[in-house]
């Protein structure tokens, strides 16, 4: 049985379930915020991993104080930058698959680990050439393409769809802060006794710290963790949608690729892919070549747009959470209205972007700060569509959505180092902020046309009861109606 909410059909069994929903969501510090912050942190650390060869690529080509540098060029970097990328895009989907056999706390706890012991090996392949550092970056990719499927699994596990939002955006702006932390911090590092090999002797053990803390005190889900009350597993496990057998159940693929939904999630995946690592990988080198700013203000003005950024996306979701708890507006429509602000804003201020001089330096700062910030949108847009369409294979999708995506990270910084003969020359960076906002267009546009927030039939096998399918194949896209015992609102 079905009735219709904000114009879509809805089962009417889950309509039932929560009037605990209000009580439970505004009750007090749980494990799962505990399991949340430790992701966070984790983001934070792995995105140091992969962010600290953009920051420090500027002052390795550099003659500065105590520190070598190299005479490498703008093909040289490219590829440098690039690189993490080819390792990252092909370990996406044997990372879901091992998340989801063996568990994420492990995968992802040993991933970090490793990454941060190649965090240490940085200066020493930096000293035997370019090519070395390929290689060193290619293995840091490796390692890294856990993160995301790892961390969506875990997120399929732990998240309760009332606070999807708003937990699943708070664990990702740690890759925001993470970026922004690092960049504001490089520039001192450079400028200390450490010199640019200190970023990455930093990156190393702060990853080998983070990795030991969470291997104590994480957990795969509910029913494993620690000190969690059997309310608030109960609260987790009725409203994460995903099987608690999923672990053996197989992946359908065929089901997967042939859905339209899968199709305009993986779209809008790919523009903010294309975007943000664009952005990232050559905002240190615009700064410093066309807005001649020195490296230390080039270090800390990089880090304000990953700031805005992280702090942006804690302000949407709690909005998103609202607008769907409350009914406002369907959760199809809020994905698709955040992803929206989340592309075609940054969009907007690239195309404003190109035109800017080093005479107008403050400007351009601005249009930076404004172009990486709104991407916050996303965070309630695509970044959580997954575990909207299947929470059972939210890390599997996350693969390959996550692998596809980065082959667009690989392609963005090798048209950007052959568009760029001459760094300095303003023109030929309006060429590649033009092409980024072309691309930022069409991708949000096909994920508006055929993106979804509805489990699909195939999250499930299809042996289930028909009972059991109609509760967890629903369309989610509604406010949720609260039930009435005292026991539901306990927690």
């Amino acid at each position: 049985m079905v009735y219709l909410v904000n114009g879509e059909r809805t089962p009417l069994l889950l309509r039932v379930v929560p009037n605990h929903i209000k009580t439970l969501a505004s009750s007090g510090f749980g494990v799962r915020h505990w399991q949340a912050i430790l992701l966070f942190v984790g983001m934070m650390i792995n995105y140091f991993q992969r962010v600290d060869i953009s920051a420090a690529i500027v002052p390795m080509t550099q003659s500065t104080a105590g520190a070598p540098s190299y005479n490498w060029n703008v093909s040289e970097k490219s590829l440098i930058l690039s690189s993490f990328f080819w390792g990252y895009v092909v370990s996406q989907v044997p990372a879901g698959l091992l998340a989801k056999r063996f568990g994420a706390k492990i995968v992802l706890g040993t991933a970090t680990a490793v990454g941060g012991v190649l965090s240490f090996f940085h200066p020493m392949a930096a000293a035997s050439g370019w090519e070395s550092v390929c290689v060193l970056r290619i293995l840091t990719g490796l390692v890294q393409g856990t993160v995301y499927p790892c961390v969506h699994t875990l997120l399929a596990k732990w998240v309760p769809r009332t606070e999807r939002g708003f937990l699943t955006t708070g664990i990702y702006s740690g890759a925001q802060f993470g970026t922004a932390l690092i960049l504001v911090t490089s520039g001192f590092i450079f400028e200390s006794s450490l010199g640019w090999p200190g970023l990455f002797h930093l990156s190393g053990g702060l990853s080998l710290a983070w990795a030991l803390l969470f291997f104590w005190q994480a957990a795969n889900e509910p029913a494993t963790a620690r000190r969690i009350t059997k309310t608030e597993q109960e609260y987790i496990e009725s409203l994460t949608g995903s099987n608690s057998s999923s672990q053996s159940m197989p992946v359908p693929w065929i089901a997967i690729f042939k859905s339209p939904a899968f199709y305009g999630l993986l779209a809008g995946h790919c523009g903010f892919a294309w975007g943000f690592y664009t952005l990232l990988t050559q905002m240190p080198t615009y700064m410093n070549k066309v807005l001649h700013l020195d490296v230390k203000s080039n270090a800390f003005l990089s880090s304000l747009p990953y700031l805005a950024m992280g702090v942006l996306c804690l302000v949407v979701s709690p909005i998103s959470d609202v607008l769907t708890n409350r009914g406002f507006i369907s959760i199809t429509t809020a994905r698709k209205l955040f992803n929206s602000i989340g592309q075609w804003g940054p969009m907007a201020c690239l195309i404003g972007l190109g035109y800017m001089t080093a005479d107008q330096k403050t400007w351009a700062i601005l249009l930076l700060t404004l172009a990486v910030g709104t991407n916050a949108g996303c965070s309630c847009g695509y970044l959580i569509n997954h575990i909207d369409l299947s929470p059972n294979f939210a890390g599997p999708m996350m693969g390959v959505t996550n692998g596809i995506a980065g082959v667009t990270s690989i392609v963005a910084p090798l048209v950007v180092g052959a568009i760029l003969t001459e760094e300095e020359d303003p023109n030929q960076w309006r060429l590649v902020f033009f092409i980024t906002g072309a691309i930022y267009l069409v991708c949000n546009t096909l994920f508006v046309i055929f993106g979804k927030a509805t489990v699909q039939f195939w999250n499930e096998p299809t042996s289930m009861s028909s009972t059991i399918a109609l509760r967890n194949n629903f369309e989610n896209d509604s406010q949720t109606i609260a039930p009435t015992t005292v026991k539901d609102n306990r927690f």
